[in-house]
């Protein structure tokens, strides 16, 4: 009896985790380069058969197992939360500062203002006070030179700039003189990449990055949408909110069964 409860009550926790991760990917559905988020849900039995030999103290996990399994047993559980990174639509902006990345693996890399490094998608960029090439945030994007040079690896468009060009692998040119070529940066497992807020992710070794100087990846004066797709994740928004429409009556379900099995011992109580 308790273990459709306990199922139950995993059940629904599963859900809000998906309800919460389609609700921010419907919010940055017109933010540019963001990429969706997704949840694989399993039950424990399939997780657990799947990890427990990464697991440490073999015996030990193997007796904590057997009593979990036969208290939860089919508590669904969510098994990998992951980014998807597939393209988004492109839309010409007619600015030269807006330089859409068309490689499914390669990023920008931008300094935040605590000095920081990390990557993006959004290749919407402006110049600041100082005429430095940075994002929304105002985080500076960095160049190619930033593994030889971090500290003056910013990329300044010098005042009164009249043509500013963009080629295909990132290299500037500032009315016809060449000025810096932009940090195209792969990562060696993009499974390593961490959402980090303001549309950037974070890597926890700069070594993992490398430099694409032939990435034949930037449009210049285009814009990269996100790649959520509305219908889809309503569809999901409508289906997690209906299963957790059902846990919530088989929770009720099973606590009306226990109050009366509750009430019926008390009965014979002498």
């Amino acid at each position: 009896m308790q273990n459709g409860y306990y199922q139950a009550t995993g059940g629904m926790v599963t859900q809000f985790n998906k309800l919460d991760v389609i609700t921010n990917n419907l919010a940055n559905i017109n933010t540019s380069g963001y990429k969706r988020d997704d949840v694989v849900i399993a039950d424990f039995k399939r997780i657990f058969k799947e990890t427990q030999d990464e697991l440490p103290i073999e015996n030990h996990t193997r007796d904590a197992s057997r009593f979990v399994n036969t208290t939860i047993d089919g508590i669904p559980q969510v098994s990998q939360e992951y980014t998807d990174f597939s393209l988004g639509s492109l839309k010409a902006t007619n600015n030269p500062l807006d330089l859409a990345m068309t490689r499914e693996d390669a990023f920008y890399l931008v300094q935040t203002k605590d000095g920081e490094v990390r990557l993006t998608k959004d290749g919407n960029f402006q110049l600041d006070d100082e005429g430095y090439l940075v994002n929304k945030q105002g985080y500076k994007v960095l160049s190619s030179d930033y593994f030889n040079n971090p500290q003056n690896a910013g990329i300044r468009i010098p005042n009164g700039a009249v043509q500013i060009s963009v080629d295909k692998n990132g290299s500037i040119e500032v009315d016809g003189a060449q000025n810096a070529r932009l940090f195209v940066a792969q990562v060696d497992d993009i499974r390593a990449l961490q959402k980090d807020g303001d549309n950037v992710y974070k890597i926890d070794d700069l070594t993992r990055i490398r430099d694409l100087e032939n990435s034949n990846a930037i449009r210049q004066g285009f814009s990269q949408g996100s790649n959520v797709n509305p219908v889809t994740e309503m569809v999901g928004l409508i289906e997690a909110n209906r299963m957790v429409e059902m846990y919530q009556k088989v929770m009720t379900a099973h606590m009306d069964d226990l109050n009366q099995e509750a009430i019926n011992k008390l009965a014979t109580v002498k």
